[in-house]
């Protein structure tokens, strides 16, 4: 079958296509159910092409012994040359550049009259005699090259100028901003080591936990830094003036009992902190009788468990807990009571916060460790002169402290703790000494909820150690 392509239309559907010396057309000639190719030669432009339809097959002919018309220059092509005698068709390739470039110098040379040296085919040629290829430096390459330019770094024209002194110099200044080291940070780690101190002594208790997404690794530090930050919007100062019925033997006495109840439902410590959390900051707002103090102590644990716990008791499991002496319509009046006066404000900064980081920069870590600080941490929430007078976090750092001294760390405190907690040991030291008081007094108190609940082996007995010595001396 044949095709008859006017001019217009040969011209609009062929896709030209240049391959070294082959010059030959592509069009798609597309049927109603398939595509045909042809490939085929075209011999004139200007006549009426007449093309054989392949059946599906696709043509490749040679280039021997076939007349093509070549193109036009499509830019591969040199068109001014060094001597415009000749007309150059060939392909240009790094070869037939470098050998073109030889000939314009040449032929520059002569009619200058110069001796000549170029390049021919990568070998140097001298006054027409051929010379084995060396490295020429720019400063040396002839000036008649104006078609080729050598970029050359300034840095390195620089060092050549330079004298030893100055190169000694700058090497010096690089390794030192490499190091990333003052003058003053060396001679700190110089006296340090004299001293035997440790040059890296703080430890990044994070490390480990890289790979632990639960751990917010990369967000801890700032966390903690907002938690020391709004610490002061949780924290209580003295209310016992305003409340007419109830003094702080009386909420000592509703600490312990709590504790009681917060074990024998098996509860999480942070569930704990929180309820004494908002015992405490409800009693700051709301003058309480003293028969309802109670009632206040199982809402707020009500509160923080719903908060807190993944299975919370139920209001009669409060009921009863309290041998029934509320009913669960007044546990559920108090609830409202206290969310509404605390304005639902629940997500506080409690010293547990602050105790389960800095038991962990307490390294290294040890359970009868851990539990030492709880005990302490919960003999200072008992106590309420502890609580109106330091934040969450100074308790949490002291109850660290004195655990420390307690089982005869060495050092009672160390950088790391320094650092992660931003408190010194003096500052820790008048807090840590009433922890220490209180242990050595809870063998005798009539209030020995936390004396025996850490006097158990699945707590290390830790109450039954001996306080520390250097911190049980009477407060000044």
């Amino acid at each position: 079958m044949y095709y008859y392509l006017s001019e217009e239309t040969l011209l609009l559907k062929c896709i030209i296509i240049y391959r070294r010396k082959l010059c030959f057309f592509n069009y798609w000639l597309y049927n109603t159910k398939e595509i045909t190719i042809i490939y085929d030669f075209i011999t004139q432009f200007y006549d009426n092409s007449l093309i054989l339809e392949g059946e599906n097959k696709q043509k490749n002919v040679g280039a021997e012994g076939r007349n093509r018309r070549v193109l036009q220059d499509i830019g591969n092509l040199v068109t001014k040359q060094a001597d415009p005698g000749v007309n150059v068709t060939k392909r240009v390739t790094r070869n037939f550049r470098a050998q073109l470039l030889a000939n314009a110098q040449k032929a520059a040379a002569e009619k200058n009259k110069k001796p000549y040296t170029g390049v021919e085919n990568g070998a140097v040629v001298a006054n027409g005699n051929f010379i084995a290829a060396r490295k020429v430096e720019p400063s040396k390459k002839a000036k008649e090259e104006p078609e080729v330019i050598i970029i050359s770094s300034d840095d390195e024209s620089e060092e050549e100028m330079e004298s030893p002194a100055v190169k000694g110099r700058k090497a010096r200044d690089m390794s030192a901003r490499k190091n990333g080291k003052a003058f003053s940070s060396a001679l700190s780690a110089r006296s340090q080591a004299a001293c035997g101190v440790p040059r890296d002594s703080v430890v990044n208790i994070d490390e480990t936990d890289k790979d632990n997404e639960l751990a917010a690794a990369e967000y801890i530090d700032d966390m903690y830094m907002f938690f020391k930050e709004t610490e002061e919007d949780g924290r209580v100062h003295d209310y016992m003036a305003s409340q007419p019925d109830i003094n702080s033997k009386m909420r000592s006495i509703l600490v312990d009992w709590l504790i009681e109840v917060h074990r024998k439902f098996e509860l999480s410590p942070e569930t704990l902190y929180l309820t004494l959390n908002i015992v405490d900051r409800f009693l700051s707002v709301k003058a309480v009788p003293r028969r309802e103090l109670q009632l206040v102590g199982i809402s707020s644990m009500l509160i923080a468990s719903k908060y807190e716990e993944i299975w919370a008791p139920e209001v009669n499991d409060f009921v009863c807990i309290s041998d029934n002496a509320y009913v669960s319509e007044q546990v559920l009046m108090m609830e409202k009571m206290i969310l509404r006066k605390l304005e639902w404000y629940l997500t506080v900064p409690t010293p547990y916060v602050f105790l389960v980081r800095y038991i962990k920069a307490s390294i290294p870590f040890e359970k009868e460790m851990e539990n030492m600080v709880f005990f302490l941490a919960e003999l200072a929430l008992m106590h309420y002169p502890t609580v109106i007078l330091y934040c969450p976090s100074l308790i949490a750092a002291s109850a660290v402290y004195a655990a420390r001294c307690t089982l005869g760390k060495s050092p009672f405190w160390t950088r790391t703790l320094k650092h992660y907690t931003g408190y010194s040991e003096e500052q820790l030291r008048d807090c840590a000494k009433i922890m220490v008081n209180l242990h050595s007094d809870a063998p005798e108190s009539k209030l020995r909820a936390v004396y025996k609940k850490f006097c158990s082996s699945d707590r290390s007995a830790v109450a039954l150690l001996t306080p520390a010595k250097n911190l049980s001396a009477p407060l000044s």
